[in-house]
């Protein structure tokens, strides 16, 4: 599996706030045999952090998590799935410990990003507590994270050590993107709907998909509390309102007499502009080639993070995580969009443990000069893992040679 499939999920038309575009994504039928429900961690203020099995951890603003309910497939068992809804009081579900907010801002601590959990006559274990979203991110965090495997003079001690620790990245809650709130408050949801595909300023900002229209209602909420690339946010600032999604019906020569004439116009309409949706606005996203990892097997069920091929200069690129059936159909899908800073970032690390972060080789790899590899490492934020008295000695040599 290399590319996200959306078989089985059709677009409907747009609707547009400002500079916000929501697109309907609708199933003709529910995923049988899986329901995702919300986890509320209240009273912590959002602020998480997640012990790993690396012994690292991953600290972020986390306000919830996705519980994955699988029974298997088949007209039988799937029927018998139901969302439990939202968890707004304290114990082992809701996180908190009584209905006040604290004094002060305590750090949540999570066992993993994703767990079993046991069902509630603690039988069987069907059930998979994920973070979302924070999954993907944490793959992306732990790109080449371990530094460099071989002790070149350039690099310094503390990266020898500690590899890239502390990494981290900045991000935006969705409350923070403008009008973002706003469009998802009046955001009609469409009968069937399972997801959608968010623009801001017709940029791809993020997909969101679950199986059942009835978790599409109980998480569309959810959406707001997300966290939005760098990207996104400038886009929402500072680009201008976009254009409604508009259809015209013209009284052709055969004309329109019945309603069944004007309902057939529309639906053509409906499925030009889908056309039209499929093979421009979300391209990127559906034909990009990604590198999946699977984390966890939930029955009939695999779930996965991804990272996109860090190319430079090119299109949109996404992270995310995503839960397949057994035919690779996506049946959960959340994404998050990097900026260029991040995408050129994520090369740089690539060539560098291509060519063992020799920082000659990885000149020579990416066509360019020891210098402009040294100034790359220092843009991408990790100048301090740098050896500056070997480099400065280095590039003396280069200069002089």
């Amino acid at each position: 599996m290399t590319r996200i499939d959306l078989t089985g999920l059709d677009v409907r038309p747009a609707q547009v706030w400002g500079g916000v575009r929501l697109v309907p994504l609708v199933r003709a039928e529910p995923v049988p045999g899986l329901r995702l429900h919300r986890e509320i961690y209240r009273g912590h203020g959002g602020l998480g952090t997640v012990d790993l099995p690396d012994r690292t951890t991953y600290t972020s603003y986390i306000p919830h998590g996705f519980v994955a309910d699988w029974t298997g497939t088949g007209s039988g068992t799937g029927a018998e799935s139901a969302a439990y809804g939202t968890r707004l009081g304290g114990g082992a579900s809701g996180g908190g410990g009584g209905d006040s907010a604290p004094d002060c801002m305590p750090v949540r601590r999570i066992h993993r990003m994703a767990k079993r959990r046991r069902d509630p006559d603690g039988r069987a274990e069907r059930r998979l507590r994920f973070l979302p979203l924070h999954l993907a991110l944490e793959g992306y965090l732990a790109l080449h994270f371990g530094g460099p495997s071989t002790a070149w003079e350039e690099w310094s001690g503390e990266a020898l050590r500690h590899g890239l620790s502390p990494r981290a990245e900045a991000a935006y809650a969705g409350r923070a993107v403008p009008g973002l709130a706003e469009a998802l408050r009046i955001f009609e949801v469409h009968p069937g709907q399972c997801g959608l595909l968010l623009y801001v300023a017709d940029a791809l900002a993020a997909a969101f998909v679950v199986p059942h229209p009835d978790d599409y209602r109980l998480l569309h909420p959810t959406l707001i509390e997300d966290l939005y690339g760098e990207l996104v946010h400038q886009y929402a600032w500072y680009g201008g309102p976009v254009p409604e999604f508009t259809a015209r019906i013209r009284d052709g020569a055969g004309g329109i007499r019945t309603l069944a004439d004007l309902r057939a116009a529309a639906r053509e309409q409906e499925r030009a502009w889908a056309v039209a949706h499929d093979g421009l606005m979300a391209r990127d996203l559906l034909e990009t080639s990604y590198a999946f990892e699977r984390v966890h097997r939930a029955g009939p069920f695999d779930l996965h993070r991804f990272l996109p091929p860090f190319r430079r200069g090119g299109p949109e690129q996404h992270i995310g995580e995503l839960i397949t059936d057994h035919k690779g159909r996506a049946v959960y899908l959340k994404t998050f969009r990097l900026s260029e800073n991040q995408i050129r970032k994520g090369h740089l690390l690539r060539r560098l443990a291509d060519c063992d972060w020799h920082l000659e080789r990885t000149a020579e790899a990416l066509g360019t000069s020891y210098a402009e590899v040294v100034r790359r490492v220092g843009g991408a934020g990790l100048g301090s893992l740098l050896n500056a008295h070997a480099v400065a000695q280095r590039l003396r040599e280069n200069q002089e040679s």
